[in-house]
């Protein structure tokens, strides 16, 4: 039994069963034993891998499309460069790596990343030690600027609550305990006003996920690059509408039950992008478009080749593995999605449609 089970067993003893938010949220958050505040999680010697940890080209055309954004917007300076869920902090380098040569970018820029977990925190700093970055617990404290975002596998790591159908109402997604084991349970049914509107397009027994969470973030961010200009490149798996149980652990790269050991296991859901650009109205969103759709309307192709010429052997053939597994749809390419948001009258960030 991990220390977290025993905590979360007394707690569930005493209140009662929990949300899947709230458990979620003691798994990946505790702060002595939480999944992100005891480890680095990515790599081979982690249990994921994100597109930047696989290749440069990802953060690098992310960074021009920002900065072309940027540049469609005027440059205004000073703005605020920033990362939700900065990993090690490669996307970020990437993207500073990038864009510097785009006149003016780097000097109105100021980076910013949102991150909670101490041991990313240690190494986000190392990878921008001559990047100033300031880094804040919750998007709430960014500077009252323009806006120029990047969340990369940001939102699929928040809290989730999850409703079964049951005739005109709803069945929660509960965690609580049998014995020494917690186990997942329902509710009984009950109006859920977040979920009044998916009585038109669900039928009884239809599972739908839905995250507080996430769209409080994309309300602010939104709010943000409504009234103060920028733009945000959100990336994630998902969809345009939740439907269906998405719920799944992770551990050293394969799937887990998600109940067995919490705070060794990465716990994730697909992202609602629906919601999220709901939320960020009266900011204006991007129709969503797959990952390898937008790359390849970057130039990442051209971009391989261009790196390819310098490679021989085994590093050309991880380059080529590398490109493939960004953008192939039977890799990240279709599983992935990209949406924009921006303000009203400017463009979509490049690579995006309206």
């Amino acid at each position: 039994m991990t220390p977290l089970t025993q905590i979360l067993i007394a707690q569930i003893t005493e209140a009662g069963p929990m949300t899947l938010a709230e458990y979620m949220a003691h798994c990946l958050m505790h702060p002595q034993h939480g999944y992100y505040a005891t480890r680095d999680p990515l790599g081979a010697a982690g249990d994921f891998t994100t597109a930047p940890e696989i290749s440069q080209m990802f953060g690098e055309l992310l960074g021009l499309s920002l900065a072309q954004a940027w540049l469609d917007q005027g440059a205004p300076s000073p703005f605020a460069l920033a990362e939700l869920g900065p990993g090690r902090g490669t996307l970020m380098a990437d993207i500073l790596r990038a864009t510097h040569a785009v006149h003016g970018f780097h000097a109105a820029a100021q980076v910013h990343l949102v991150e909670t977990s101490p041991t990313l925190r240690a190494a986000q700093a190392r990878s921008l030690a001559g990047a100033g970055p300031v880094w804040h617990d919750a998007v709430q404290t960014l500077p009252d600027l323009p806006l120029f975002l990047v969340a990369n596998e940001f939102f699929d790591a928040l809290p989730i609550r999850q409703a079964q159908r049951d005739g005109a109402q709803w069945r929660e997604r509960m965690v609580g305990r049998d014995g020494d084991r917690l186990i997942p349970g329902l509710s009984a049914p009950s109006t859920l006003p977040p979920l009044a509107h998916r009585l038109e397009d669900t039928q009884n027994g239809d599972i739908v996920e839905f995250s507080p969470a996430a769209t409080h973030i994309a309300a602010h961010i939104g709010a943000q690059i409504a009234q103060h200009g920028g733009a945000a490149l959100i990336v994630d798996y998902g969809d345009w509408r939740a439907l269906g149980d998405t719920f799944q652990a992770l551990r050293a790269h394969a799937a887990a039950d998600p109940y067995a050991a919490p705070g060794t296991a990465d716990l994730t859901a697909h992202v609602d992008f629906e919601a999220l650009a709901l939320a960020a109205a009266p900011a204006r969103h991007s129709r969503l478009t797959t990952q390898g759709v937008f790359l390849e309307r970057l130039g990442i192709t051209q971009r391989a080749q261009k790196l390819a010429g310098a490679l021989s052997g085994a590093a050309r053939e991880a380059h080529v593995a590398a490109h493939r597994r960004l953008t192939h749809p039977a890799e990240m390419g279709t599983l992935f999605k990209v949406m924009g948001l921006y303000p009203e009258g400017a463009a979509p960030p490049p690579g995006l449609p309206e």
